[in-house]
């Protein structure tokens, strides 16, 4: 028995070391592929991985193919063209010569005609509907580059705002920890003195009531950061595990670099360019209104059976020749002047579009600055109260001892010290949201 009981307790050793070298191997484990990442270079990572700014890549690059799709149709086009064609009579496969008529030799005839030639077409003049799609293609290019700017200072200011709203859970959640622990030494407390007949039993029980809802909480912002870093992940296409602090300083006066010029954002270039499109779209359709001309030149060979006529058998006939077609469109039943009527409203959209934006983004930079200001009084002031709160939470905890104060102004005074906490942590970091969000409407968020 005393064998089996060592064996016992040798297997019982063996098992326990085993399994705490499991979990040194899983901590290290995690430890070693847990990446992490500073904010700026998160946003570094962003700017090169993001789906989304992938995505604006394609439609610029899309903008810069039409570009050259419509240079290119200045060229024409060179064609492989056949043809069969049955006639009711006989016809030549060539156009008839008066030094062919006089020769005397039979000329190839045949009901049923076949032709395989190269044809080459291209624009001599399209009212300069042409040349106003290239420059609207041009303008669609620089359009497409000035939103690519935009989404990668979107891009930017997401991942800013996001890897700060981590933090400041972050920090929110160890102050609430902090606050748990606090808890429960006083329920420690409470408990030594309910045994030595100092305090009610009722104390213990409403500080237990409070101790859960902090726990409660602390859930919360455990379950708000997993939410927040997966939103994240998502915007980086990249999992992060360790966040670095931002040094923060606040100030009451915004640095004199913000000061800025409006015209100079490309929100603004976008519907600069926007209202030049329109107006070639314009001019693109009043170039209905002009003569078309283009010039074929075809190279070919006409095939006939001449068996039943002048039994010649199957003969052909090569064909070359060149011209200039032209053509004026008298009547459209109004589509031409529907097309320009369209065009025109669509310009007065971007003229009105380019209004309503500058007084959008006048709105956004006011907004932004208020939110400055407004972020900057309330984490002074939350500071004052948490300075003011720890005082009072002191002079509870000593009147409480004396038996002056009940255990409700005790968790009140701990309460409001807590509250203030986290009204200091969040007035700190949405005071940096706020510089970022400044950052974002003047688009200085890449170069930050």
């Amino acid at each position: 028995m005393k064998i089996n009981k060592r064996f016992l307790i040798f297997d019982a050793v063996v098992h326990r070391r085993s399994k705490m070298l499991k979990q040194i191997v899983s901590l290290c484990l995690t430890v070693a592929f847990a990446y992490s990442m500073s904010i700026d270079e998160a946003v570094k990572y962003a700017l090169n991985h993001s789906i989304a700014i992938k995505q604006s890549k394609t439609s610029a690059t899309i903008t810069q193919i039409e570009h050259k799709i419509s240079k290119s149709e200045q060229f024409g086009e060179i064609n492989l063209v056949a043809d069969y064609n049955h006639y009711n009579s006989p016809r030549t496969l060539g156009p008839l010569t008066p030094s062919i008529m006089q020769s005397g030799v039979a000329i190839p005839e045949s009901k049923d005609i076949f032709s395989v030639g190269i044809l080459y077409t291209v624009p001599l003049f399209t009212g300069y509907a042409q040349l106003r799609q290239i420059e609207i293609d041009t303008l669609s290019k620089s359009i497409a580059n000035a939103r690519l700017k935009l989404t990668k200072e979107e891009i930017a200011y997401n991942v800013r705002s996001l890897y700060l709203s981590v933090l400041a859970q972050k920090d929110m959640l160890n102050a609430q920890k902090v606050y748990i622990k606090a808890l429960e030494s006083l329920i420690k407390d409470i408990k030594m003195d309910i045994k030595a007949g100092k305090k009610a039993p009722i104390d213990s029980l409403k500080s237990e009531v409070e101790l859960e809802n902090a726990k409660t909480y602390a859930m919360v912002l455990k379950s708000n950061i997993t939410i927040t870093k997966a939103t994240l992940w998502a915007l980086l296409g990249k999992r992060i595990d360790k966040f670095t602090k931002v040094d923060i300083d606040p100030k009451s006066v915004i640095s004199k670099e913000y000061r800025f010029s409006i015209k100079k954002l490309n929100k603004i270039i976008v519907e600069q360019l926007n209202i030049r499109k329109s107006q070639k779209m314009i001019e693109k359709s009043e170039a209905l209104k002009l003569p078309q001309v283009s010039l074929q030149a075809y190279a070919g060979r006409n095939y006939g059976d001449d068996s039943t006529i002048h039994h010649l058998g199957w003969e052909s006939e090569d064909i070359v020749q060149i011209g200039v077609h032209a053509s004026y469109n008298l009547f459209d039943f109004g589509k031409r002047s529907g097309s320009i009527q369209k065009a025109k409203v669509a310009k007065m959209q971007a003229l009105l579009k380019m209004q309503q934006t500058l007084l959008d983004i006048k709105k956004q930079i006011s907004k932004a600055k208020a939110k400055i200001a407004l972020s900057f009084a309330q984490y002074k002031g939350s500071l004052a109260q948490l300075r003011l709160s720890k005082k009072s939470e002191k002079i509870e905890e000593v009147r409480y001892t004396s038996g002056v104060a009940t255990i409700n102004d005790l968790l009140l005074a701990k309460g409001h010290t807590q509250l203030a906490k986290a009204k200091v942590i969040e007035a700190l970091y949405n005071y940096q949201k706020s510089l970022y969000y400044l950052d974002y409407i003047l688009e200085r968020g890449v170069k930050r």
